[in-house]
C-alpha cells in the first residue's frame, strides 16, 4: 500500500470500485489501521456484495421467465394437438340429419383455442420477489432465530403464602423447574432479552447480534453475562465470532457503530445478508431450490 501524504489516505473510491475481488478488500482492511481508510474499503465491499446480489437475482430472474416461456409455449402446443386429435377422433360417417347441428370438425378451432387459454390459466406466471418482500422476511427470519432471547419470554412463577412449609415447598420445586425456563437475565440481574423490529434501533446495543450469532454458535461465548450498557462489546464479540466461525467479513465497525445514536438500516442489513450467505454456505441454513 502506498505511503500517505498529508495525512490524507493514499486510497481512492474509484481505486477501490475497481477491485472486484471480495478477498482482495478483506485483506486490505486487516492491513490498514487508518479510520477513513478502512471506511471506505467497508463501503466498497458493501457495493461490491450489493453488485454481486443484483446479479445473481437478474440471473434468477431471467432463468424463471426462460422457464415460463418454455412452459407455455409447451403447454400450448401440447393443448393445440390434444384438441385436434380428438376433434378427429369423433368425425363419424355424415349421416342425413338436419343441418342447423353443428358438424363435430367445427368445434376443432374452438377446442384449440380453449386448450390453449385452460393451460395458460393453469400456470399463471410467478411473481419475483421484490427488494421489500426480501427485507421483509429477512427481518422474520432474524426474529424467529431470536426467538428464545425475547424479552417478554415467559417467565418462571410461582404464587405461595408466607407458611414455612409452603414455601419450602415452592423453593424445591422451582430449583428444579428453573433449568427449564429460559430467563433472559444476566448475572447482574439486568434484562438483556432481544426484541426485533428493524433493521436500525433494534440492534444499538449488540444483544441483537451476539444472540444471532450464539443462536447457531452456542458454545463460542456465555450469552448470560453480557452487558446491554457495553453495546461496543457487544459488537466485537458478536462480529469476532462471526468471522471466526462462519467466515462471514466484518462489514461493521464497532467505534462507527458506537458513534451513531441508532445504526444504519442499510449497513446492519447488508451485514445480517451476508451473514445468512455464509451460514447457508456452511450447511447451517437449509434454503428451498429453486429451478
Amino acid at each position: 500500500m502506498e505511503s500517505k501524504t498529508d495525512g490524507k489516505s493514499s486510497l481512492t473510491s474509484e481505486e477501490l470500485a475497481a477491485i472486484e475481488d471480495e478477498d482482495v478488500l478483506n485483506k486490505m482492511l486487516d492491513n490498514t489501521s487508518d479510520f477513513e481508510e478502512r471506511r471506505m474499503i467497508r463501503s466498497a465491499l458493501r457495493d461490491l456484495l450489493k453488485k454481486k446480489r443484483e446479479k445473481r437475482e437478474q440471473e434468477r430472474g431471467l432463468r424463471q421467465q426462460n422457464l415460463r416461456q418454455q412452459g407455455l409455449s409447451k403447454a400450448g402446443t401440447t393443448g393445440g394437438t390434444v384438441s385436434i386429435g380428438r376433434a378427429s377422433m369423433n368425425q363419424q360417417p355424415p349421416i342425413n340429419k338436419p343441418s342447423s347441428q353443428p358438424s363435430p370438425s367445427a368445434s376443432a378451432p374452438f377446442n384449440r383455442t380453449g386448450g390453449s387459454k385452460a393451460s395458460s390459466a393453469a400456470a399463471p406466471p410467478a411473481a419475483a420477489p421484490n427488494a421489500k418482500n426480501v427485507k421483509q422476511m429477512l427481518l422474520d427470519w432474524c426474529r424467529a432465530k431470536t426467538e428464545p432471547y425475547e424479552v417478554n419470554k415467559p417467565y418462571l412463577t410461582l404464587s405461595v403464602n408466607y407458611c414455612p412449609v409452603e414455601l419450602y415447598i415452592a423453593l424445591t420445586l422451582m430449583s428444579l423447574l428453573l433449568p427449564l425456563f429460559p430467563l433472559n437475565l444476566s448475572r447482574s440481574g439486568m434484562k438483556q432479552g432481544v426484541d426485533i423490529q428493524n433493521f436500525s434501533s433494534s440492534w444499538k446495543d449488540g444483544i441483537a447480534f451476539c444472540a444471532l450469532v450464539h443462536r447457531f454458535f452456542p458454545d463460542a461465548f456465555e450469552y448470560s453475562i453480557l452487558n446491554p450498557y457495553k453495546p461496543k462489546e457487544n459488537f466485537q464479540l458478536a462480529f469476532s465470532t462471526a468471522e471466526r466461525l462462519a467466515g462471514c467479513p466484518p462489514l461493521l465497525d464497532a467505534d462507527d457503530l458506537v458513534r451513531m445514536n441508532e445504526p444504519d438500516w442499510k449497513c446492519v442489513y447488508t451485514y445480517i445478508q451476508e451473514f445468512y450467505r455464509c451460514l447457508v454456505e456452511k450447511g447451517l441454513v437449509k434454503t428451498k431450490k429453486r429451478p
